[in-house]
């Protein structure tokens, strides 16, 4: 029998059905990510479930900054939710992974199935927009970020704030540093990975990511519906703080 692949399916909400199944013990599960060059790479699960004190600096100042109604996009297990639950905010989840948004139920989670392109309906405006554990990666690539941008900003209250994570892909490691050429020389940002999980037989569809560094996210955005407020760093990582034009 010829290799048939892996089959399409949510191998992102396999992972962390499997983590919690395990109630969440390091070492029980890992998330598989493949790039469209073949470089895997695997991570401890587990970290989708981190506690509130143990989350990283950077996410613990966003969710200080969190205010009134929030959307959090990606929301995953639900860590951030449940954090921000502690503080006493009214949170709603929301991510593509059937599975995601079956353990955040789980874990308390007033989470539904959708994204930022397609969100549930009767979803509602939101005074803060969370896109953290680096999700500012979902504006994809300079050309879908307007249309992200966009969105986002159609579910976002008067005078909203949006809170995102990023990476400054700045790297000296050879196989990286040959893969942003490849992107420089295809017209993309260098930043810019095309990857899918894997979890045993499944993998998802192939969906793209970025990896921008402060400068290139100021131009993804300066054109948008949005303002760059400030930026806090942490090393290669970053936190920025965005806010609606119309405040």
């Amino acid at each position: 029998m010829g290799n048939v692949g892996p089959r399409v399916g949510d191998a992102f909400g396999e992972t962390l059905r499997r983590c919690w199944e395990a109630r969440a013990a390091p070492g029980s599960a890992f998330e598989i990510i493949e790039r469209d060059d073949g470089v895997i790479h695997a991570a401890d699960a587990s970290r989708y479930f981190t506690p509130s004190a143990r989350l990283p600096p950077l996410d613990r100042e966003a969710l200080e900054l969190a205010r009134g109604s929030v959307l959090d996009v990606g929301v995953g297990a639900g860590r951030h939710a449940l954090a921000l639950h502690e503080r006493g905010r009214t949170v709603v989840g929301i991510d593509p992974s059937p599975g995601a948004v079956e353990v955040a139920r789980l874990r308390g989670v007033d989470a539904r199935h959708g994204s930022i392109a397609r969100p549930p309906t009767g979803l509602g405006r939101f005074d803060t927009l969370l896109l953290l554990g680096n999700n500012l990666g979902l504006l994809q690539d300079a050309e879908r970020a307007p249309a992200v941008l966009a969105h986002l900003a159609a579910l976002a209250a008067p005078g909203a704030v949006l809170l995102g994570t990023g990476m400054d892909p700045g790297t000296t490691n050879a196989e990286h540093l040959a893969y942003q050429q490849r992107n420089r020389a295809a017209g993309h940002l260098p930043g810019r990975i095309r990857m899918r999980n894997r979890q045993g037989a499944l993998a998802t569809e192939w969906f793209d990511y970025l990896f921008a560094s402060v400068d290139e996210l100021a131009e993804l955005v300066r054109p948008s519906p949005w303002r760059l407020v400030s930026v806090r760093r942490d090393r290669h990582k970053y936190l920025a703080v965005l806010g609606s034009r119309d405040e």
